[in-house]
C-alpha cells in the first residue's frame, strides 16, 4: 500500500482509454507522525500550533483532533486544517467521523462499513469499501489507513 505522504504521483486510468494519467500525490499530512516542518506547511499554523498539534498524540479519532485543537482556535480554524492533516483509520475501530475523512465516504457508507466488522485485513477492509467509492478513491483511501 501507499505510504502517506508519499511524492511519487498515483496513476489511473481515463475511463474508457488505455492511457495512465498521473493524478495528484496524496498530500495529506498523518496528524501521528507529522514533523514541526511538515504542521508548518498547513496554513495558519504556526510554532503554537505545532505544539499543541503533537501535544495530543496519538490521535485516535477526527473528533478528538477536533475537541483538543477547538480548545485553541474556531471551528471555521479546525475545519481548515483538516483539509491538510488526517488521523489514520483503524479500520475495526475507527468512529463514523473518522471514517468520513476519506473521500467519498458518507455517513451512511461510514455505518455500513462499521455494521460489516471486522476485517482481517486492510485489503478485506478495502475490497467492501470498493463496493461503496470508485476504485480512483479507493486507491486514495489506502493512504488514510494504518499500516
Amino acid at each position: 500500500p501507499a505510504q502517506p505522504n508519499a511524492t511519487a504521483a498515483i496513476v489511473t486510468a481515463t475511463p474508457g482509454s488505455n492511457d495512465s494519467v498521473p493524478s495528484a500525490p496524496f498530500t495529506k499530512i498523518n496528524l501521528n507522525t507529522a514533523t514541526a516542518e511538515q504542521i508548518l506547511t498547513v496554513p495558519n499554523a504556526g510554532n503554537r500550533m505545532v505544539r499543541e498539534f503533537q501535544e495530543y498524540r496519538p490521535y485516535t479519532t477526527i473528533l478528538q483532533f477536533r475537541r483538543e485543537i477547538g480548545k485553541y482556535v474556531d471551528t471555521a480554524t479546525v475545519t481548515a486544517y483538516e483539509q491538510y492533516v488526517y488521523v489514520p483509520v483503524d479500520v475495526n475501530q475507527a468512529d463514523a467521523a473518522t471514517l468520513q475523512q476519506i473521500p467519498g465516504v458518507t455517513a451512511d457508507i461510514a455505518a455500513q462499513l462499521i455494521a460489516a466488522r471486522p476485517y482481517g485485513t486492510n485489503q478485506n477492509f478495502l475490497a467492501k469499501l470498493v463496493t461503496f467509492i470508485s476504485p480512483d478513491e479507493v486507491t486514495v483511501a489506502e493512504n488514510y489507513l494504518v499500516q
